[in-house]
């Protein structure tokens, strides 16, 4: 049998399948079934994916995507919602002692790996780099803890920073803000025993080995960084590869009865600098599953905060989300904002206030 390396350069160029996806009657996987390329011609190998699943326990990865055990059954076993489909009543079978799952609703059931290709609607090996760079979780807090270190050492991130609105130390606490000034990550990493594979896999370091964020602030986020360039000459935007993650801060939010929705994390940092606690950042207009899974998991009134573009795509989005919202019974009310602005542009260069948003929200309403 030929066994291609392990790593995910590996998987490039192989479409991989599962040759055997029976499932046992009452939970996971008849028996471990081998992941081969189509064909039968390549295989992943096997200890690589065993360790994969060791180093991520089903149980956890499960409730760091907001799943939650509704009742214990025996030999350590759970039961609760399925993530999977809308459930309405516990189905969703879970053993952590196996490692396995099993949904008695929608008959899909198996390891960590087949329920990251479901849930994130990705094939095999797009699920193997989403719960690598999940697991890789550790790697990416040191580096948000090097950038943040870099931020108050270089005038042109605290200026461009003040040029956005961001004036106050406990919100950029809050948001954990940094900055990278490009050609110092690398051996930082490295010193601290991180490979240069190892960089280059998680998307810090490219391929010649230099840092991949240069000249941007930078934001932490649930599994991965998002880069904002301070320079004209770069594009705008830049996030590792991997799914963006949740909601922003849903933690701190979700328990409020009313949230604000914006599009950007300037948008969300201008309102939690004016007072809104409240609010929660999408990372642009396109929700991901989880996302709206988030702002549907119990009965809240969502404004939605988009951009006002001149083109009208932002309130297309803003209605388009809202209908979408009101299907699952959740209370949303599209924000207009002034043509042109979107929240961050209202505070700093619309003249808004504080008083002037909560006006906007209030008039929502009608």
């Amino acid at each position: 049998m030929l066994v291609c390396p392990t790593g995910d350069h590996a998987l490039a160029g192989y479409r991989l399948e599962r040759l055997d996806v029976s499932h046992h009657s009452c939970l996971g996987l008849d028996r471990d079934p081998p992941y081969s390329a189509a064909g039968g011609k390549k295989s992943v190998n096997r200890e690589a994916l065993e360790e994969l699943k060791q180093q991520i326990p089903l149980m956890g990865y499960l409730q760091a995507h907001d799943w939650h055990p509704a009742r214990p059954l025996s030999r350590g076993r759970w039961m609760g919602l399925c993530p999977l489909h809308d459930d309405h009543k516990p189905s969703f079978l879970v053993d952590p002692t196996k490692d396995l799952f099993y949904c008695y609703g929608c008959g899909r059931g198996g390891d960590v790996i087949r329920f990251a290709e479901l849930y994130h609607h990705v094939k095999f090996p797009e699920a193997l780099v989403l719960l690598r760079q999940w697991r890789g979780t550790p790697l990416l807090h040191e580096a948000a803890r090097y950038y943040r270190v870099q931020l108050h050492r270089h005038s042109e991130a605290v200026a461009y920073l003040l040029q956005r609105g961001i004036r106050s130390l406990p919100l950029i606490e809050h948001m954990q803000i940094g900055y990278a000034p490009g050609g110092c990550l690398r051996g930082w990493l490295t010193q601290l025993g991180y490979s240069l594979p190892t960089l280059c896999q998680a998307g810090l370091v490219t391929e010649p080995g230099y840092d991949a964020y240069v000249h941007r602030i930078v934001f932490p986020l649930e599994g991965n960084l998002y880069g904002r360039s301070i320079s004209g000459s770069a594009p705008p935007h830049r996030f590792l590869p991997g799914p963006k993650g949740g909601l922003y801060a849903w933690q701190q939010v979700q328990s409020y009865p009313e949230v604000i929705l914006v599009e950007g994390l300037f948008d969300y940092a201008v309102l939690w600098q004016a007072g809104f606690e409240n609010v929660t950042c999408s990372l642009g207009t396109q929700l991901n599953v989880q996302q709206f899974r988030q702002l549907c998991d119990r009965p809240r009134t969502v404004y939605v905060a988009f951009d006002a573009d001149s083109n009208g795509s932002g309130q297309q989005a803003s209605q388009c989300l809202s209908e979408r919202l009101r299907e699952r019974g959740i209370t949303a009310r599209p924000v207009s904002l002034p043509e042109g602005h979107d929240p961050n542009s209202f505070f700093v260069h619309g003249g808004g206030d504080a008083h002037q948003f909560q006006a906007l929200v209030e008039k929502a309403h009608s």
